[in-house]
């Protein structure tokens, strides 16, 4: 029997249809601008992309480390001046020459215009002070009464600065009046603190805040903290300063009780 002959025109078939698939793909992607992913699409078949998701880093969170407040020297305040008679009130004894060291009575320390400090004394604001203030201030505050201390402890340096400023604008009689010399003020023992009321500071550092509620609030219950209103009205010639509703000096519980029930100036209880 003779072999049959394989056919071969199915192979070519296959070749030519093959041919054309290819020649048309190119065609058509040709048509698209070459881009095969838009050419798929325009067939009606979406191509998914695989999405690769990248955890990024949470950005580094700096907190600034609360720095101490700076404390800066209290404001220059002008306080009124009134006419009185001031005829016989203690003034300064004329000797400028400043002691070596600071003077005490009965464990009080002293600083006036009869009793100065040395220039070098600088404790900076008393602790003991600070702490009854705030007690005070926590106290103030369930009455309605923010109070602030508005000027405590000043440098000599500072203290000579606020003077001859006042000097240069009131002169040197009028200054005397609401402000000590250098080495004479009770702010640089740390233990005087110009006291008012926050949001009422036009009243800082004036007598008319001896009028506002929180000014009498002050009056009737420092000397509980252990503070007396150092330069009462009326009292000038006994003090040597004008009357001062905000300045207040800490002298503790038990000296503040008495001075307060006497109705008296830190001069007549020492006896100075």
């Amino acid at each position: 029997m003779k072999a049959k002959k394989k056919r071969k025109w199915p192979k070519i078939v296959v070749s030519i249809i093959l041919g054309l698939i290819v020649v048309s793909a190119v065609g058509w992607i040709g048509i698209n601008d070459w881009n095969i992913d838009k050419s798929l699409k325009a067939l009606g078949i979406t191509v998914q992309e695989e999405k690769h998701e990248v955890e990024l880093e949470k950005p580094t969170q700096v907190i600034e480390e609360a720095k101490d407040p700076v404390k800066e020297e209290p404001p220059i305040v002008e306080e009124p001046i009134e006419e009185v008679d001031r005829s016989g009130a203690k003034g300064y004894e004329g000797n400028e020459t400043l002691p070596a060291e600071p003077t005490y009575v009965d464990g009080i320390l002293i600083a006036s215009k009869q009793y100065p400090l040395p220039a070098t004394y600088a404790p900076g604001e008393s602790k003991e002070a600070r702490q009854a203030f705030e007690a005070m201030a926590a106290e103030a505050r369930l009455s309605g009464y923010e109070l602030v201390a508005f000027s405590t402890y000043r440098s000599f340096d500072y203290q000579q600065q606020l003077y001859n400023r006042y000097v240069s604008n009131d002169g040197v009689e009028a200054a005397d009046r609401y402000s000590a010399r250098p080495g004479y003020s009770e702010h640089q023992t740390g233990l005087a603190f110009d006291i008012g009321e926050l949001h009422f500071e036009q009243h800082f550092a004036r007598e008319s805040f001896g009028e506002t509620p929180a000014g009498q609030w002050l009056a009737s219950n420092a000397h509980k903290y252990g503070f007396i209103m150092r330069f009462p009205n009326g009292k000038e010639k006994i003090t040597g300063y004008m009357y001062e509703p905000w300045h207040f000096r800490y002298v503790g519980l038990d000296h503040a009780a008495k001075i307060y029930e006497a109705n008296t100036t830190l001069e007549e209880y020492l006896g100075i």
